[in-house]
């Protein structure tokens, strides 16, 4: 007797939710052209003067992100002593959790390079900033 009514509330929940999504997206679609266009008209609309805002605050969450990688054995979350993890669980014979840490140390280094990208393109962004008055300039 329970199944029939689960499915009866299902079908209206499905309905409902196909009839409430079919009207807003009418409505949406209606509405998006004209913010746009006023929008368009006085900024660029990329967000650079809030990202010429971040970029101090980006920048010392990238060093500290690149500090920690770096720092020796003793530091949680360095590479080193993830490094010494990997040898540790393979001196033990523990295959599994070597290759567990392993794949966990090949993110962590490829993640170091992709931080030390990012840096310089925040530091392209930065010298952007400088330039155009923090983003107020541009559109």
């Amino acid at each position: 007797m329970h199944a029939p009514r689960r499915t009866r509330t299902l079908l209206t929940a499905l309905a409902v939710t196909a009839a409430l999504a079919g009207t807003t997206g009418v409505a949406a679609a209606d509405s998006t052209p004209a913010p746009a266009a006023s929008a368009g008209a006085q900024h660029s609309g990329d967000g650079a003067k809030a990202l010429c805002k971040r970029v101090p605050k980006l920048d010392r969450r990238i060093d500290r992100a690149v500090k920690r990688l770096d720092a020796g054995a003793g530091t949680r979350g360095s590479i080193s002593r993830l490094e010494k993890r990997v040898d540790n669980a393979k001196k033990a014979g523990h295959t599994e959790i070597a290759t567990y840490l392993q794949d966990r140390l090949d993110f962590r280094k490829s993640l170091r390079n992709n931080l030390e990208k990012r840096q310089k393109d925040l530091a392209a962004v930065k010298t952007w900033c400088a330039a155009n008055g923090d983003g107020k300039a541009a559109g």
